[in-house]
């Protein structure tokens, strides 16, 4: 008999890829905002530039190539790996917000986490469909219907929120999933 092992859905923007890092110089080079981190502390883009520059924002990533070369979020891809080793780890995006990202997120994944087989890498829309014990995300809509349990990775758009448990980086993840083992 298969010992159980642990499933997790992980995110992929602002939890593997640092996406809001690469928006924020977007912003800055095209259209000149400079925002402080305490500015930028519990907001969203779209609060705090015109509609016509969150317009331009949302038709650049409907392109779908900016999400090709997003830097790796410090920590993932070794806890990744290590997660790998215990757990059923996939991927969950939910890429149908901007559709021309799939090819560059699924070519992003295989050159930074090589270890994640393809058949774990998960594009949808809503992501309360997903089976899972675990899911690892920045946005708390997504933590609504789902039926296991939420783990808040700190962005600076959630940092005002409230949930538990919360991670601010791959080291707080590991040690959460390891309770959540060792509880269950």
């Amino acid at each position: 008999m298969t010992p159980f092992r642990l499933r997790l859905a992980v995110d992929m923007d602002e939890v593997l890829a640092d996406a809001f890092s690469a928006q924020r110089a977007w912003f800055r080079r095209t259209c000149g905002y400079e925002w402080t981190d305490t500015e930028l502390r519990g907001r969203h883009f779209r609060d705090l530039v015109s509609p016509e520059d969150y317009a331009a924002m949302e038709a650049m990533l409907h392109q779908g190539d900016f999400f090709a070369s997003l830097a790796v979020m410090p920590g993932a891809q070794e806890a990744i790996s290590a997660l790998c080793e215990t757990c059923e780890v996939f991927i969950t995006t939910a890429a149908m917000e901007y559709p021309a990202s799939c090819a560059p997120k699924f070519a992003w994944l295989r050159e930074h986490f090589p270890c994640i087989s393809p058949l774990n890498i998960v594009f949808c829309g809503d992501k309360s469909i997903l089976a899972a014990d675990v899911m690892i995300d920045d946005n708390l809509r997504h933590f609504r219907r789902f039926q296991g349990q939420g783990v808040l990775f700190t962005a600076p758009h959630n940092a005002l929120e409230t949930w538990s448990p919360r991670a601010d980086n791959w080291q707080d993840v590991l040690a959460i999933v390891d309770r959540i083992d060792e509880d269950r």
